[in-house]
């Protein structure tokens, strides 16, 4: 049977994705009975023909949709409350972002530049989108413990497609957690009011659409899914980049001799290491997929880290190769479902991966033990990462 969720499969599912797009790009996983699809073509059209695939896991019997999250509904709601939620969160806003983002790097590489060498995901990867979703959302400091805490249990709820005793207990977690923030947030909205700033959460209790607001319950949902997604995705995707280049030296040194194949070499990593490798969607009615019939009512996990490396959608789809051209990868999703935060994980992966390679040289694996992947099961990227490097120069202030 195809195991999703042992370790040395999450390190390492390419092989696997190969062969089933080879042989059953459509496959059910009877003992969890759901269907997953593994080839570019299957992929993107799950992704975006909502009409049959639903982002409405209610869909399924014996599942839900974790909270509020705007990601979870169809059009028209998901069209309300996308448009909502992107005033809030415009390119103007997230452009003004880059030189905090800038300070927050440099900070946290100047802890550890000198000591040759670091956990790259706990002191780095990590903290760095962290810290900023806590500034966009005007969180003091001395509060992210909290965030943090509630970050880690809502990450885990994609665990739950296993239906088992743990996925019972990630549950009932996750239910104490949203009840904490519920009863939390309406004095950190009245906090952000009275101090008159221009945070996220500001604008979104602010923002209005056709005379309409978000409702408490929305905001909600949005924060939890921004504490999750918004820190998550970029952390893989920095560590991702680092295994990559470790990996493929020849490309690193393409790199290093010319930095303006940054923003390339940041898709082809998004490409060929994908931080979400899967999304959930519900069949609305029967459909016919590669000549499998998925029933209605049915599980669907689009797999798009294997869509992601499918040769006939990527010429020499198993190579990295930091100029390719063009780049169609569904890492982001697809359609009106595509990843809303895009463009703040790709500008704070520019800033990072640019300040990691302008100061640590030389830099490789610091343990031959197989890395321990992330805790959540759609994602892809490893939990620690020692490294090992020659210290390079602080940072100019």
């Amino acid at each position: 049977m195809l195991d999703l969720f042992s370790d040395d499969m999450r390190r390492n599912p390419y092989p696997a994705y190969d062969q089933m797009r080879q042989g059953l790009p459509v496959f059910h996983l009877a003992p969890f009975d759901l269907w997953m699809i593994f080839d570019f073509e299957g992929v993107k059209r799950a992704l975006v023909d909502h009409g049959v695939f639903s982002s409405d896991l209610s869909h399924v019997p014996g599942h839900g949709n974790p909270g509020e999250w705007f990601i979870f509904f169809d059009p028209p709601r998901h069209t309300k409350l996308r448009a909502l939620i992107s005033k809030a969160f415009a390119p103007r806003v997230v452009a003004n972002l880059e030189p905090r983002i800038r300070e927050l790097s440099r900070q946290l590489l100047d802890q550890r530049i000198e000591g040759g060498a670091m956990d790259l995901a706990a002191d780095f990867a990590v903290p760095l989108p962290m810290l900023v979703i806590a500034e966009m959302l005007g969180v003091p400091v001395a509060d992210w413990p909290r965030y943090k805490r509630w970050s880690d249990v809502i990450l885990k709820i994609a665990n739950t497609i296993s239906r088992d005793e743990a996925a019972a207990r990630t549950i009932d977690e996750y239910r104490a957690v949203t009840a904490e923030m519920r009863a939390f947030l309406p004095d950190l909205i009245a906090q952000r009011q009275a101090a008159h700033q221009d945070d996220l959460l500001t604008r979104l209790v602010e923002a209005e659409v056709d005379g309409e607001r978000l409702t408490q319950a929305e905001i909600l949902g949005f924060v939890q899914l921004l504490l999750v997604g918004g820190q998550e995705t970029t952390a893989n995707l920095i560590n991702n980049a680092v295994l990559c280049f470790i990996e493929n030296p020849d490309q690193l040194a393409r790199l290093r001799a010319a930095p303006d194949l940054l923003p390339s070499a940041i898709e082809e990593v998004l490409r060929y290491r994908s931080p979400v490798q899967w999304m959930p969607r519900a069949t609305r009615c029967d459909v016919a997929v590669h000549g499998q019939l998925i029933p209605a009512g049915k599980l669907v996990l689009p797999m798009i880290g294997s869509a992601n490396r499918d040769p006939k959608q990527f010429r020499d789809a198993s190579r990295f190769d930091i100029t390719r051209d063009p780049n169609p990868h569904v890492a982001f999703g697809h359609g009106i479902h595509s990843c809303l935060g895009a463009p703040l994980a790709r500008l704070e992966a520019r800033i990072a991966l640019a300040d990691f390679l302008d100061r640590v040289k030389g830099f490789e694996l610091a343990s031959d033990a197989p890395w321990e992947p992330r805790k959540a099961l759609q994602v892809h990227g490893p939990s620690r990462l020692p490294i090992r490097f020659r210290p390079g120069r602080r940072a100019e202030r």
